[in-house]
């Protein structure tokens, strides 16, 4: 048998637009093509929902031809229609969610709702048609969650963020420093010149449970920029790498006790990573590390799976295109939508 799915990602500023084919065996990206806006919201410091929205009305329907362009297929070549109906900006979830679901009706085929953290749990395993049991650390600007994924439709919230996710920390601490938005890749950069021990920063709540806080930890920051430039509270130039190697290492070494100490406690050998910020290099050397010291499996998606795309939404609409669930083309989105209910 032989499935294809066309699905559409729109719930912040990338639009995204992905074609798989799954042929009994395996499950193959035909095409997977993304509009990114991080050059428009740059100089805001931040995306701004309208010009979001916008853009993703202006850059969809060239996408959608030229996936199925570069896919070497026509409208009627596809199975089905997917797209992520939240969680999300509201005003970017309506454009691709009811995108898709006037391509449902025009070509008379299923409409599946995909839930956009549900794509991030699976990416790891795409694109293999094997989804196995696995802890799962979803680790991104709007959300830090860990997972005990027994199977797929089967999961159970282990450990949320209280207050920032990482990757919005990282935003955050890379705007007290000046850096260009998005702040966690150039943290990133910063830090391979710095020190990690250079400032000694909170592991917050590394020890309470299974949750997470990094609140605290991006006030500490603020607090040693005005130790540094009391009159300011800017960052002094040759202080900025050990800062950002200083505060990384305190997220890593968070997110990875954390992870190790959940897996621990659901019994699972095979630990998942994805999500934005798992396409930190460190982290996922850092990761690698406890892994092998535990005697675990490490699956982390490949950092072009990782970021926001429409692929990983077309791999979760196969599972459930598969196993015979389709969604009412009247289910509204909900940018407030939980994986865990």
């Amino acid at each position: 048998m032989t499935t294809t799915i066309l699905a559409i990602e729109s719930s912040c500023d990338e639009t995204a637009v992905a074609i798989l084919r799954y042929d009994s065996e395996h499950s193959h990206v035909l095409s997977s093509e993304i509009s990114s806006q991080i050059d428009i919201h740059r100089e805001f410091g931040g995306v701004v929902p309208e010009l979001a929205s916008r853009n993703h009305s202006l850059h969809l329907r060239p996408l959608i031809d030229l996936a199925l362009k570069n896919a070497g297929l026509q409208i009627d070549n596809i199975d089905a229609f997917g797209a992520t109906s939240g969680p999300g900006l509201a005003s970017s979830l309506l454009v691709g969610n009811t995108t898709a679901k006037a391509l449902s009706i025009a070509t008379s085929k299923p409409f599946i709702s995909v839930n956009h953290m549900e794509g991030h749990l699976l990416s790891p395993f795409l694109p293999s048609t094997s989804i196995e049991p696995n802890l799962a650390l979803i680790v991104s600007g709007g959300h830090t969650m860990l997972i005990h994924m027994k199977a797929f439709r089967d999961y159970t919230l282990l450990g949320n963020t209280r207050d920032d996710a990482a990757g919005e920390a990282y935003d955050k601490v890379g705007k007290m420093l000046g850096l260009p938005y998005p702040g966690g890749p150039e943290i990133e950069k910063q830090a391979r010149h710095g020190s990690a021990t250079a400032f000694q920063f909170p592991r917050s709540m590394i020890k309470d449970g299974l949750g997470f806080s990094f609140s605290g930890l991006k006030t500490a920051v603020l607090y040693q920029l005005e130790k540094l430039s009391p009159e300011t509270g800017s960052a002094p130039q040759d202080s900025i790498p050990d800062l950002c190697a200083s505060f990384q290492q305190a997220v890593i070494d968070i997110l990875v006790h954390k992870t190790m100490k959940a897996a621990d406690q659901a019994g699972e050998s095979l630990i998942t990573v994805s999500g934005g910020v798992s396409c930190n290099a460190a982290l996922r050397e850092a990761m690698q590390q406890a892994c092998d010291a535990q005697g675990k499996q490490l699956l982390i998606a490949p950092p072009h799976l990782s970021t926001d795309n429409a692929a990983m939404i077309a791999f979760v609409a196969l599972q459930y295109q598969l196993a015979g669930l389709h969604s009412d083309i009247k289910e509204d989105i909900n940018p407030n939508l939980a994986l865990v209910r």
